[in-house]
């Protein structure tokens, strides 16, 4: 809250991973002592932004539910939802961190 209100030095969120998946883009990154990351997924629709998550000092893997085809939703498997990435930056600091799971 310090950070964003200006009462704290500036952080400097530079991305050290970017990836994208179908309309989701996923950036990642940490502080340069490693001892503050972050996450941040966005979902674009016809080129505009549309929904925004951030994430900080939490381990996040994202899951695919299912598979859209044609536009239209497949059916979901009972017993298997893929990992599609997982963060790779948010055990650096050495210490525990929450864990989500973040479906598409």
């Amino acid at each position: 809250m310090r950070t964003l209100t200006g009462a704290s030095p500036p952080f400097d969120f530079a991305p050290l991973s970017v990836v994208s998946f179908g309309s989701t883009v996923i950036a990642e990154g940490c502080d340069a002592a490693t001892s503050v990351s972050w996450i941040h997924a966005w979902t674009v629709s016809h080129g505009i932004i549309t929904q925004v998550r951030e994430y900080s000092n939490t381990s996040l893997t994202v899951t695919r539910i299912g598979d859209v085809v044609a536009g239209r939703s497949a059916e979901i498997a009972r017993s298997h939802c893929p990992s599609v990435w997982e963060s790779k930056f948010s055990g650096r600091a050495g210490k525990s961190v929450p864990g989500l799971v973040l479906a598409i």
